[in-house]
């Protein structure tokens, strides 16, 4: 009896041409795609010729001066993406001898987290998973939501709430907010306090698109706190930014408990006061794509996390 299997069609392009593709998606920039490709710019350019040739569509408009995708080239570098992880992935799970946890990880973090917990977390790794070379990657939530969806990080540290749909998500501590103000503050003389009484306060807050600006704006919400920059619209970018511009004088703000400093404790311009409970916070958690290859190693890497941090969070 013969049978209907039919062998499919070699394709016509290339794994590398693929590559090609998403190293000028990426950087939107021919000479740079091809640094990143370790390849000559004419190399990639004909390789990215004869992709558009074969599938027959246009994949980049290009210009003198800037590089576009086009919207066929939208939809050919979704898939580039997803066929290179599958690649990956198949190469993964067919070596005999793979750990999940050796060679190149890409892990995404955001900005409020990165420089705080990565100095805990990077030596035990180090003691831990000497074979591990670690490639972190900051961005804000949304941006790394769309990094390990899209294939370009395998895992992600951010804070919760986010949508999880297609995620597996491991949580890893809670950190509390505190108060940070100057000295000659009115609060200042309180061992406590309470988010009521930061109604009608000056609060210093991140600019648009960081989850801890929201996260304190919820804070300050129950409170009905003015919760925005002081006079000249100062438009902070980062904690350090904020911790500096309350050391001037310039109002008051909530810190995540890994942020503070011994420094922070020993100045006699700024003092550092705990909310009464419940006190505010955020929960802080390892992220990946359901079906990783590496899933096995994700969970024992959450649990490395965990036995690193420090005694000012609480682990989960």
């Amino acid at each position: 009896m013969a049978s209907n299997y039919r062998i499919p069609a070699d394709p016509a392009f290339t794994m590398t041409e693929l590559r090609y593709a998403v190293a000028v998606a990426e950087t939107l920039h021919f000479g740079r795609a091809a640094s990143a490709c370790h390849v000559s710019q004419p190399t990639l350019s004909t390789g990215i010729r004869k992709l558009e040739e074969q599938l027959g569509v246009r994949i980049f408009e290009r210009s003198s001066k800037q590089v576009h995708l086009t919207q066929q080239g939208e939809i050919v570098i979704d898939r580039a993406r997803a066929v290179l992880a599958a690649a990956q992935d198949l190469t993964d799970r067919v070596s005999g001898e793979f750990d999940p946890l050796e060679g190149s990880l890409c892990v995404g973090v955001i900005p409020t987290v990165a420089p705080y917990l990565l100095r805990w977390m990077i030596p035990a790794l180090d003691e831990e998973l000497p074979s591990l070379e670690l490639v972190v990657q900051e961005g804000m939530t949304h941006q790394l939501l769309d990094a390990v969806r899209e294939h370009n990080v395998e895992a992600i540290l951010l804070a919760r709430p986010f949508d999880e749909s297609g995620l597996v998500v491991h949580p890893l501590y809670y950190e509390p907010f505190y108060l940070f103000a100057p000295a000659n503050h009115e609060l200042a003389r309180r061992k406590r306090v309470s988010q009521r009484q930061l109604e009608d306060e000056r609060v210093l807050l991140l600019t648009e698109g960081h989850c801890l600006r929201e996260q304190a704006l919820e804070v300050c919400r129950s409170a009905r706190s003015r919760a925005h920059a002081p006079e000249g619209d100062f438009r902070a970018t980062s904690l350090e930014t904020i911790r500096q511009m309350v050391i001037a004088g310039l109002g008051v703000t909530l810190m995540p408990a890994m942020a503070l400093t011994c420094e922070d404790e020993a100045r006699e311009s700024t003092v550092t006061l705990p909310f009464v409970k419940p006190q505010p916070g955020r929960e802080i958690v390892l992220a990946y794509r359901r079906g990783s290859a590496r899933t096995d190693g994700f969970v024992r890497l959450a649990e490395l996390i965990r036995a690193s941090l420090p005694d000012t969070v609480a682990s989960r």
